[in-house]
């Protein structure tokens, strides 16, 4: 297996996990949401603890300043996303942040060179229409909770780009448990101000599931940007949408109405024109330098 399949497979997986971590914060509307993210992200240390120490692993962070500011923009993007999660339909939620992999590739050329093609621009067009789609733009405080969902995908898109750049620093475990630690501490306050619930056994199983979920979704994620190109394996984050609609029509009984199947659809397909697209350039690449070797080998067979 070669690494843009292992990106696709721990992608893949990513989106699974995900799905299920939207599930069980939907299943926990009573909990406040500092304490989800309290017990999203202390699960996430003990596990993560668990599997440092099994493997051996010593961790060490390099670059101190990008690996906290990863985690507090990754901490922003999950409140923002929890957020969202309880207060609209999930499957809508989960469309608007999926709008993540454009801001990649925005931010992807705004800090780490990587070039727009016109072809992603347009794809980037059909997001942004999909995106309108989904939100259903109106005066009203209904558009309030979408407007929060599409700040988690933008603010997930810086996220990633990055955890892209930080993947030449940093192991996968040491980013992993700095965003978790972070996020753990951050929520400390607002526990302490006498908002925390306790919760019956039931919430506590899930509260431990969505830790459990949350970590395995985040591990998954970051591997499968260290082995394929920020552009590249991004698309494959739409099978979330397609985990989520179908976790919450069999769960929770919420079917998308007909402007949210088309954003949906729009933006899924916006991300296939953005993937095949570079998987002609790709292929254009191999085949021009191809070309390009064949020719030398003819010229220096003639000059022989």
């Amino acid at each position: 297996m070669d690494d843009d399949e292992k990106g696709i497979m721990y992608m893949v997986l990513s989106s699974a996990f995900f799905a299920l971590m939207a599930a069980t914060v939907k299943f926990l509307g009573d909990i406040p949401l500092a304490e989800k993210i309290f017990f999203r992200n202390l699960v996430g240390i003990l596990f993560g603890l668990f599997m440092v120490s099994r493997n051996g692993k010593k961790l060490k962070v390099n670059n101190v300043k990008l690996v906290l500011l990863r985690s507090l923009i990754g901490f922003f993007s999950i409140a923002s996303y929890f957020y969202a999660i309880g207060q609209m339909k999930m499957a809508d939620a989960v469309i608007l942040n999926k709008t993540s992999p454009f801001f990649v590739m925005i931010f992807a050329a705004l800090f780490l060179n990587e070039k727009i093609k016109k072809t992603q621009l347009f794809s980037l067009s059909f997001a942004v229409l999909g995106a309108l789609f989904v939100i259903k733009p109106s005066l009203s405080s209904e558009m309030f909770p979408a407007l929060i969902a599409l700040s988690a995908g933008i603010l997930s898109g810086i996220s990633y780009t990055l955890l892209r750049h930080l993947r030449k620093s940093e192991s996968s475990e040491t980013i992993v448990l700095a965003f978790c630690t972070f996020s753990t501490l951050a929520t400390l306050p607002f526990l302490f101000t006498g908002k925390f619930v306790v919760p019956d056994l039931r919430e506590v199983l899930a509260l431990f599931a969505l830790g459990l979920f949350a970590l395995l979704a985040q591990f998954f994620v970051t591997k499968a940007y260290r082995f394929s190109e920020a552009g590249e394996v991004s698309i494959y984050a739409y099978s979330n949408i397609v985990f989520s609609v179908i976790i919450g029509i069999i769960i929770f009984s919420e079917i998308p109405d007909s402007l949210s199947i088309f954003g949906g659809s729009a933006i899924i397909m916006a991300g296939f024109i953005n993937f095949y697209a570079s998987k002609l350039r790709k292929a254009g690449r191999i085949s021009t330098a191809d070309e390009t070797k064949t020719a030398s080998n003819r010229r220096a067979t003639k000059a022989s």
